[in-house]
This record gives structure tokens, sequence and C-alpha cells, in this order.
């Protein structure tokens, strides 16, 4: 299918001609072609759309899914792509190995040998029944850069990485492994694959025994960039090409449990009950209200809830659910969170039943480097992009990274704002922009440090 993966309930869009067709012919397809200076009107440097688009939708062929994609983290998709990947990446001159957190690296040496590498990637792996954009748009731009560089024979003063990280969809477990944010206990958590994280890591090559193993030392790279879908309305419905992300919300989730007292349901009067489900829906519907009526851009979701023992002629006695609240500060998550457990309790106390919330996750909120907002911002405009500085509602591998040198991230728009399911989208054109603006920065970077 020749354009990109499938808009669903429609064919792929053609990569626009009118847009980018005239100045590729100036660009870097050929190796014959010099490379041009930066900077030069009407001359920038892009990637081979194509190519990229193609490269996207022979991704999507590794899903256990007819629709979209599912590639869930450690599943035998997964470990079929990264094989794939491997082979393209070794084709273009890379050091591919996989590290200790199963992150797939590509290193391109550089020619000063002095300087920290400058680090480009995403993910691959994704929720079940997503989309085929969330990741895999900035993982094939990120290749599709590097694989520019190699048709032209561009030498970069700094050594670059191709980095495909490890279950950003369950935790994040890669980046946040080479930041030393993994702790042991976690190895033990199921992922939606069916393996245990530790599991998991070793069927894609890593080994998390010692978490510490795959730690990276503060400031060992002079910056990482992640190009990504924005996955909300903004840019699609203002009409924009290129989001400037100026932060990353942090991220907490607890297990909240609610004891009650398991029951005859036909024999148990109403007003003698202690109904762990009762008293879970209540703290549910005032999870929904506090972070409507408090003040700011906060967001509470629970996503998850079990009945014991799950009868539908017993009253439940314990339930258990998920929630999560994320905002631009940790502060902020604190608030909302204090809110919600006092709440809680007070709603369990009425009910004769018990509430406990057990933090299981945290993703801290990090802002990108004000250096590289400008970077991004100055390259997409002098591709004749459209721009808007915004936050990023959704959790990325960036975060973590933020621990060990600056990042930026380059959103491209998500039609409609639908992501984490089979009718995300992106156009052609739109990745092809992104890679653009992707390549452009890292050379910036790289000539002009930051």
């Amino acid at each position: 299918m020749p354009g990109g993966p499938q808009r669903p309930g429609g064919p792929a869009d053609p990569i626009s001609r009118r847009r980018f067709g005239t100045l590729a012919l100036g660009a870097l397809g050929a190796a014959a072609t010099p490379w041009r200076v930066r900077g030069a009107p009407h001359q920038p440097s892009l990637v081979d759309g194509d190519r990229l688009n193609r490269r996207m939708n022979e991704l999507v062929g590794f899903s256990a899914a007819a629709e979209g994609t599912t590639r869930l983290a450690y599943s035998d998709e997964d470990r079929a792509a990264r094989d794939w990947l491997s082979d393209i990446m070794s084709g273009l001159g890379l050091d591919v190995h996989v590290d200790r957190a199963a992150n797939l690296i590509g290193r391109r040496p550089g020619t000063d040998p002095s300087l920290s590498p400058i680090l480009v990637g995403s993910h691959i792996d994704s929720v079940p029944a997503g989309g085929s954009y969330d990741g895999q748009v900035g993982s094939m731009g990120a290749l599709e850069a590097l694989a520019t560089l190699a048709d032209a024979g561009r030498a970069t003063l700094h050594p670059l990485e191709l980095v495909i990280w490890a279950n950003e969809e369950g935790g994040k477990t890669g980046s946040r492994a080479i930041a030393g944010e993994v702790r042991p206990e976690e190895l033990d958590i199921v992922t939606a694959s069916g393996f245990m994280i530790g599991e998991g890591t070793r069927r894609l090559g890593g080994d998390l025994t010692d978490p510490g193993a795959a730690l990276r030392e503060p400031e060992s790279l002079t910056a990482y960039l992640e190009l990504h879908i924005e996955q909300g309305f903004v840019l699609d419905r203002g009409g924009l090409d290129i989001g400037v992300v100026e932060g990353i919300v942090g991220i907490r989730r607890w297990t909240a449990t609610v004891d009650g007292f398991a029951n005859h349901a036909g024999t148990t009067p109403m007003d003698l009950r202690q109904d762990a489900m009762v008293t879970a829906a209540r703290i549910i519907d005032a999870v929904h209200m506090i972070a409507l009526e408090l003040p700011g851009r906060h967001v509470a979701t629970v996503g998850r809830l079990t009945a014991e023992p799950g009868a539908p002629n017993v009253i439940p006695g314990r339930v258990t659910f998920s929630l999560e609240i994320r905002d631009l500060s940790m502060d902020g998550i604190d608030a909302v969170f204090r809110t919600i457990r006092g709440r809680a309790e007070e709603i369990a106390a009425a009910d004769g039943t018990t509430v406990s919330l057990e933090q299981f996750y945290e993703s801290r909120a990090a802002p990108t480097d004000p250096r590289l907002r400008d970077r991004i911002e100055a390259e997409a405009r002098d591709l004749g992009l459209t721009t808007l500085r915004m936050p990023s509602g959704a959790g990325h591998d960036a975060q973590s990274v933020a621990l060990l040198g600056p990042v930026g991230m380059i959103f491209v728009p998500s039609h409609d704002g639908i992501s984490h399911s089979p009718l995300e989208f992106t156009a052609p054109d739109q990745i092809t922009a992104g890679a653009n603006v992707l390549l452009r920065t890292l050379l910036a970077i790289d000539e002009q440090g930051l």
C-alpha cells in the first residue's frame, strides 16, 4: 500500500507533491547530490517521504490485529518488528545492540570523539487494539533521518543514537531504566502481553535483574529529540503543521482497594450491606467531579476495576480499581490526590467499608529544554511550516531522558484528536514534515550546539 498506513475508512492520502515535491528535487535523495548549505533559501534538507511512509506501512504488518495495530510490549510481534528494524539499522552502517533494559540502539559514530551523542527515537509497542502512528511515527522518522544522512554520506560531529524504547505503553520501562527509575518490584508486574516486565525484558535481549545496570550517567548525552503524534485535537483543529512541546505532564497511578463484606445477594437487606462495589462507584464518581471542579489543567481517570468474588449473586466484598492523575506539575497531582483521598475515606466511612490507596507508578513532569524549543520552531518555520508551542497531555519516554540531558519534542497532527484506537491517523505528508523538522533540528544541534 503506497503512501503509508491506510487511513481508517478510506484510502491513504498521497504524499503532497504540492508542498514537498519541488523541494525534494534539490535535497538528499541521491548520493551524487551535494549536501545543501543549511539555511540556504528554498533549499532545505529533506528526507525521503516515500520511503518513510512505505516503512511505516511495513511496520504495521507486525501486528496481532487486523485493524490498527496490536504490538504489545514483549510479544512475538514486538520481537519480530525489532528484528526487522535491527536489520535495517545494520544496513545503514549503525552499530546495533540491545541494552540491559531491552532498548534497541543503533549508534552512528561522529567525527569528534570528545562529544556526547545526540539521541533520536521513540517506541514501537502499542496498546491493545491501538493505532499505527503512536510511537511509530517517531521511530520511523528517526530511522529515516539517519537513512537520509547515510544516503548523502553526511558525517556529523556528534555520535548519533537511534533508540527504540522498550515497553513504553506499559510504563516506559526502557527509558525509565536508563534514568535509574525502575524499581525491583516492577519486574513482577504483568504487562498486556502476559509477560512480566523482567521476563519480557529478557525475551527482547535485556536483563533487569539488577535495574541499576541499565543506568546511564547524567549529562551523558548532548540532546534527545522525539517526534510524535499529538494524540489530541489542537493541531488538527487549528490546521497547524508542527507542535513545539513545552513540557510533558507528570503521571502518578494508584491501586485503590475497597473492603466491605461479601454476603448473599438475596438474603442480605439493603440497609445492612457493606457493599464494596457501591463504595467504589461513589468514589469513582467523586474522582470525576473533583477533577472537574478543582482549578487547573489536571485530569484524573479510573480505567480498571475488579470485583471479588465476582459472582452475580454475591455482594462484592472487595473491589480494586486504578486511579491515575496527570498534571504539568507534581505538586498539582499531589493536590488533586489529597482531595480525592479525603473524599474517598469519607465515603467509605459512611458506607461501613474501608479504602486504601497504594501508589504503584510515577512518571515525573518534564519541561523540554527552552533552547531546543527555539531550534525546533526555527527549523519548522524555515521549512514554511506553521507552529504552535503547547504542552503534552500524554506521557513520553522524553520525560525520563530529561533526567540525563536536554530533551525536545516535535508534534505532528492527529486526525480528529484520536489516539490509542484503530482510527488513529496522521497523513503521510504530515509525517514527512515532522521528519524533516527532526532532521533539520538534529543538524542544527550538531553544527551549532544548543
